[in-house]
C-alpha cells in the first residue's frame, strides 16, 4: 500500500475517534461517531485541465494509464472500508498536445471512459472546436457533461445541470458551472449561438430546485471557472470563491474546480496560497463561507482525493491530498536519477494500467505519424535558432510568431508581444509540418491576453523594451503592429502609433502576451490577464494552414521598433551588442 494511503487511513481513524472535523470541532456524541451509527464516508477523487494529456511525458509522468492505476487502488480502499467514491473531472479535455487535438481528443474520453469518471464540468476549451465535434466527444462520453448556465437559442440547456447520485443512504447532487469567460476567450465561430449565464445566479435556482423536490441530501459543484485566492479575480470572471460567498452557508457543500490550473493549497490560516507547498506535500483546500473548494492543478499530475464522513446531519472532511502521479524529482530543469540511471519519483513509482495503454497506444501513434503531415510552406527561411538574431533584434519569425497570437479570433488584440528566449527553431525554407512548429515553440506556452491604459502601457512597455543584454538574454522583446522609440539610455519609449491608429495616453488597448512573460517570466513586470488556454505551438500551427504560403518579406520588420541612445552604439535594442551580427 502506498505510503499517502496509509497517512490517509491514519487520519481517518483519528477523526472516527475524536468525532471531530476540520469543519467543526465541537464534539459530538458518542452515537454521532462516523462507524458507530447513521454515518456514510464517501471519497471525491477529482482531475481537472487534462488539455490532451491522455500519454505519460516523456519523464514518465502522469498519463491516463497510471491515473487508472490509481484510482483503482484508491477506490479499492474506499470500498473495503465501507465508503463509497465519485471521480469528477473539472474539465477542460481539449486543447494542449496535438496527439490529442489532431484527433478531437477522442483518446482523452475515451480514456476518462475506462478509468471510470462519474461526470465532468464543461470547460471553456470543449468549444475551441465546432459543436459538432463536442456532441460527438459527448456521445463517446459514458458519463454526464453538466453545465447549468450554458442555454442553446431556444432557450433550452445545452447539457444537463446537474446528476444525483446515492452512496448508500446519502443522495448527493453534482451542479456543472462553466466560466462566464468562455464568451470572451471561447472560439466567437462555434459560441455564437450560445448563452453563458452567471454561474451564481444558475446554481441558486438549481439549488431551489433540488431543495423544493428534496431530491438530494448535499449539493456539491463541479466547475470551470477557477480558483482565484479571497476572490481576487482580477480581470477573469469572478471563479469559485466568489461562488461559494454568493450561496447561503450550508447550502453548498463543496466546489470541484478547475481552469486556473492551480494546485488550491491554502496557508494554515486559509488567507492565501501555501508558499512552502511541494508535490507531495500537506495539502489545505480553501474553505469559504461553510464550502470546501479544491482543484488538482493539471495535466493528470495530480489526482485529488476528498475523504468525507456524512454523520449527525452534517458534513465532515476526514482527509484531503494531492495524490502525485509519476511526478519526478527534478534538480534544476532535469530529473533526479538514482544510481541504476531511473528517474526518482515524488512517491512511489504507479505502473501504468496495461489494458489501458494498449487501448490508447494506437492513437498516441497515430498522433506522433500526424506531425509529419505537411501544413505549410514558405519562400524563405524564418531564422529562429540563432540567439544573436532573436534575442538581439526584431525579427521576422517574431513577427510571424505575435501575428499568429494577436489575430487568432479568440485573442483579437490591437498589438503583441514575444520573447526572444521562447523561440528556439529556425522554420526552413520550403514545406512546413507540425513537428517543425514543435521546434520553433516547444515548451507549450499559453498566451494571454492583456489590457492597459495608454498612459500605463507606456511605462510596462519601457521596462520590456530596455532590457540589456542583447545576444543573451531570454526577455529580449519583440513587437508587432505597434511602432515607438525606445531611448536605452533614459529607459523611456516613445509609442507612435498603435494597430495602424496614432496613440492616445487615455486610450486603452489591449495585447497579446506569453502567459509566462505576464507571470514574471524573463524579469517582466506581473501584469493582469486574461488566461486564453491557447496554447502557442497549435495557435501558429492553425496560422500556417490558414496563411500559406507564407512570404518572408511580409513579416521582415521596418523599423518600426527604433532603438537610440544605446551606450554601446547597438542599434538592434539596449545593452551589449550580439557576438556577431
Amino acid at each position: 500500500m502506498m505510503k499517502l494511503q496509509k497517512s490517509l487511513i491514519a487520519v481517518s481513524l483519528l477523526a472516527a475517534l475524536s468525532a471531530c472535523s476540520d469543519s467543526d470541532n465541537d464534539s459530538k456524541p458518542t452515537q454521532e461517531v462516523c462507524g458507530i451509527d447513521n454515518c456514510t464516508k464517501f471519497t471525491i477523487l477529482h482531475t481537472n485541465d487534462n488539455h490532451g494529456r491522455f500519454w505519460e511525458n516523456s519523464y514518465g509522468e502522469y498519463g491516463m494509464a497510471a491515473r487508472k492505476t490509481l484510482v483503482d487502488q484508491i477506490r479499492a480502499e474506499v470500498e473495503a472500508d465501507g465508503g463509497y467514491s465519485l471521480l469528477l473531472s473539472g474539465g477542460d479535455i481539449n486543447t494542449g498536445v496535438p496527439e490529442s487535438d489532431l484527433q478531437d481528443a477522442k483518446p482523452d474520453f475515451i480514456g476518462m471512459n475506462l478509468i471510470g469518471y462519474d461526470a465532468m464540468a464543461v470547460g471553456n476549451h470543449e468549444f475551441d472546436n465546432p459543436l459538432s465535434v463536442l456532441d460527438m466527444q459527448a456521445d463517446l462520453a459514458e458519463f454526464p457533461f453538466l453545465a447549468a448556465n450554458i442555454y442553446k437559442m431556444d432557450g433550452t440547456r445545452y447539457f444537463a445541470p446537474y446528476k444525483v447520485f446515492t452512496l448508500g443512504d446519502l443522495r448527493i447532487a453534482v451542479v456543472g458551472l462553466t466560466t462566464e469567460d468562455t464568451v470572451k476567450i471561447g472560439n466567437p465561430e462555434f459560441i455564437s449561438e450560445l448563452t453563458f449565464t452567471d454561474p451564481k445566479e444558475e446554481l441558486k435556482k438549481v439549488i431551489a430546485e433540488i431543495e423544493e423536490n428534496q431530491s438530494a441530501d448535499l449539493v456539491f459543484a463541479t466547475t470551470h471557472m477557477g480558483h482565484y485566492s479571497n476572490g481576487n479575480h482580477a480581470s477573469n470572471a469572478p471563479g469559485d470563491v466568489a461562488l461559494a460567498r454568493a450561496m447561503k452557508e450550508g447550502q453548498l457543500a463543496a466546489v470541484i474546480g478547475g481552469h486556473s490550473q492551480n494546485p488550491v493549497c491554502m496557508n494554515a490560516d486559509g488567507s492565501d496560497y501555501d508558499a512552502d507547498f511541494a508535490p507531495g506535500g500537506d495539502c489545505k483546500p480553501d474553505q469559504q463561507n461553510g464550502t470546501w473548494i479544491m482543484q488538482a492543478h493539471e495535466w493528470g499530475k495530480y489526482v485529488g482525493r476528498a475523504d468525507f464522513e456524512y454523520y449527525g446531519g452534517k458534513l465532515h472532511l476526514a482527509g484531503y491530498e494531492l495524490v502525485p502521479v509519476n511526478l519526478a524529482k527534478f534538480d534544476g530543469y532535469n530529473p533526479e536519477k538514482d544510481a541504476d540511471g531511473n528517474i526518482v519519483r515524488i512517491a512511489d513509482q504507479i505502473e501504468p494500467d496495461h489494458f489501458v495503454k494498449e487501448v490508447l497506444k494506437p492513437y498516441q501513434e497515430a498522433g506522433q505519424a500526424q506531425l509529419d503531415v505537411v501544413i505549410g510552406s514558405t519562400d524563405k527561411t524564418f531564422v529562429g535558432g540563432d540567439r544573436n538574431v532573436v534575442r538581439a533584434r526584431q525579427a521576422a519569425i517574431g513577427q510571424l510568431l505575435i501575428s499568429a497570437q494577436r489575430t487568432h479570433p479568440q485573442i483579437n488584440a490591437d498589438f503583441g508581444i514575444m520573447n526572444g528566449g521562447g523561440i528556439r527553431a529556425d522554420i526552413a525554407e520550403g514545406d512546413i509540418s507540425y513537428r517543425h512548429v514543435l521546434t520553433v515553440q516547444p515548451f507549450g506556452n499559453v498566451v494571454a491576453k492583456a489590457s492597459m491604459k495608454g498612459e500605463e502601457l507606456t511605462t510596462y512597455l519601457a521596462a520590456l523594451a530596455t532590457i540589456e543584454g542583447a545576444g543573451k538574454n531570454g526577455g529580449y522583446a519583440h513587437f508587432s503592429n505597434i511602432e515607438m522609440t525606445v531611448d536605452c539610455d533614459a529607459k523611456s519609449v516613445e509609442i507612435d502609433k498603435i494597430n495602424g491608429n496614432t496613440f492616445d495616453a487615455n486610450s486603452n488597448y489591449s495585447f497579446s502576451i506569453p502567459n509566462f512573460s505576464a507571470s514574471g517570466g524573463d524579469g517582466y513586470p506581473v501584469i493582469d490577464v486574461i488566461n486564453t488556454g491557447l496554447v502557442d505551438a497549435d495557435i501558429l500551427r492553425n496560422y500556417v494552414e490558414t496563411s500559406s504560403p507564407l512570404s518572408w518579406a511580409d513579416y521582415e520588420p521596418q523599423g518600426e521598433v527604433t532603438y537610440i541612445n544605446n551606450p554601446t552604439g547597438y542599434t538592434g535594442g539596449c545593452g551589449a551588442a550580439p557576438v556577431t551580427e
